[in-house]
């Protein structure tokens, strides 16, 4: 949003019409049209004047841009992350369904395709983790939140942080249980 847009977004939210702002800020009506097009720009006593008639500073009246593309880029990478988890879930759902039927039916060409499935998987794995890092989301709580486009507060950042040793401990334990039962379903059909 470019400063245009943002006086004639605050002229409209106090309902001013464009005479209306001009008599306030001592232009004319074509003046405030020419910075609501961007064909020219408030100088810095207008500015002043701009930002006490709308009740806001001057960086917010300027930085409106600012925080759109802060918000934005936020929105991008709330959806980059859901998509690398989409794929991360997918290849891991393939990883647990598929081996039986590859080795089964392809053979040597099964196994593979297997290992291909899992360096893939593997690294898919890496970009997520990597990206919960740069977030500093680790807890399902953490990650839900971010998805969500919120923030934990600080006491529940705290809690969630105290948990991250114990859930890292449960979830290696559950992927043991989990390949422990694949192993056994492997060799009960090989044999």
């Amino acid at each position: 949003m470019e400063l245009g847009k943002q006086i004639k977004k605050y002229r409209n939210d106090m309902s001013l019409t464009q005479d209306e702002l001009a008599e306030k800020v001592y232009v004319s009506r074509q003046t405030i049209s020419n910075w609501e097009n961007g064909k020219s720009y408030p100088d810095i006593n207008s500015l002043v004047l701009l930002s006490e008639v709308f009740g806001t500073s001057i960086d917010n009246l300027i930085k409106g841009d600012v925080e759109i593309m802060k918000e934005q880029v936020k929105n991008e990478d709330i959806k980059k992350f859901q998509k690398l988890g989409q794929v991360f879930g997918v290849m891991l759902l393939l990883i647990v369904i598929s081996p039986i039927p590859l080795i089964y039916f392809l053979g040597f060409v099964g196994i593979g395709i297997l290992i291909a499935l899992l360096i893939a998987t593997i690294y898919t794995a890496v970009l997520v983790e990597r990206k919960k890092k740069e977030f500093d989301i680790q807890t399902y709580r953490e990650i839900i939140a971010f998805i969500e486009g919120k923030k934990l507060d600080e006491i529940a950042k705290s809690r969630e942080e105290g948990k991250r040793p114990y859930q890292k401990v449960l979830l290696a334990f559950g992927a043991g249980v989990v390949t422990l039962v694949v192993a056994i379903i492997f060799m009960y059909l090989l044999r």
